[in-house]
């Protein structure tokens, strides 16, 4: 069973990459890296619908743990020579269950892709992104 989704955003974290995103968002939103970003948040706070969400699924969960990172803050954090190259932003899992899995290298980064950026991109609303997660579980 899933224990942890640990959102990875695909911008840097700090004051500064802040708001020069909320600008890009504004100025050429079309060409704006961060699709995660886009659907969850508007250019200055996090959207309603998806902190209502986030609260929800503390209650319909409560074993689940939402990890939200920016991607250097995830590569800082996770950080392995055995971790794989993503593409962000991703959301990714991990398990209480014991995984037998060895990749050759001796170990995995013991995270699986639950939602990879390809597929992010193909959503078009935070309630869809809600629905995709909500089906998952």
């Amino acid at each position: 069973m899933i224990s942890k989704l640990i959102f990875v955003y695909n911008a840097n974290s700090g004051t500064i990459n802040s708001l020069m995103d909320s600008a890009h968002k504004m100025i050429s939103p079309a060409t704006y890296d961060c699709h995660l970003c886009d659907l969850t948040f508007g250019v200055f706070k996090e959207k309603e619908l998806w902190s209502r969400f986030r609260e929800s699924m503390k209650q319909t969960h409560p074993a689940l743990q939402l990890e939200f990172l920016h991607k250097d803050e995830f590569e800082k954090q996770y950080w392995s020579k055995w971790l794989p190259k993503y593409s962000y932003p991703i959301i990714l899992s991990t398990s209480d269950e014991v995984q037998d899995y060895n990749d050759g290298f001796g170990t995995n980064s013991g995270m699986d892709i639950f939602l990879s950026a390809e597929e992010m991109k193909a959503i078009e609303s935070v309630e869809a992104l809600i629905l995709k997660i909500q089906n998952k579980f």
